[in-house]
């Protein structure tokens, strides 16, 4: 009889992906993971602080055709109050976000992931080299996406 599939097989059902603001990273994240998988899986995206919605974050992912424009900043804390912080993994994109995602994980079984995302905002220069930073976050964490989340494919027996 073959053993029952770990977590970390499995797929789970609802994803967060969180970092410092919730203005850049997590909301990109979490835009390209909802691009991809519709409402199979529950995706939802928060910071340790607030920020405001970054517009060359909105301005990368229009140009694939996601508009992240209507995202609301929002804190672990009030992500919780809103809906609660049922998720069951967690993907946290900077150093304290995953900091703040391990505290979580004392009083929640949720599985965290971290996936070490540079900071486009750091950038400076022309309006196009800022734009590439964001593009070149947004193209990692897509490819991030489709590598974590492939489906298994049928192995013939």
């Amino acid at each position: 009889m073959p053993a029952p599939p770990t977590r970390a097989a499995t797929q789970p059902l609802a994803v967060l992906f969180a970092c410092g603001f919730n203005s850049v990273r997590s909301p990109i994240a979490a835009g390209l993971f909802a691009q991809l998988f519709g409402r199979a899986i529950y995706v939802g995206s928060a910071g340790v602080r607030k920020g405001d919605l970054d517009p060359f974050a909105v301005a990368v992912m229009a140009e694939i055709g996601v508009d992240i424009s209507r995202h609301k900043p929002v804190t672990f804390e009030e992500l919780d109050d809103l809906e609660g912080l049922n998720f069951d993994l967690i993907i946290t994109l900077s150093p304290e976000a995953h900091h703040r995602a391990l505290e979580l994980t004392r009083v929640s079984a949720a599985d965290v992931e971290y996936w070490p995302t540079a900071d486009p905002t750091d950038v400076d220069g022309s309006r196009e080299q800022r734009l590439d930073a964001y593009r070149a976050v947004r193209d990692q964490l897509m490819s991030r996406l489709r590598e974590r989340f492939a489906r298994p494919r049928p192995v013939n027996e």
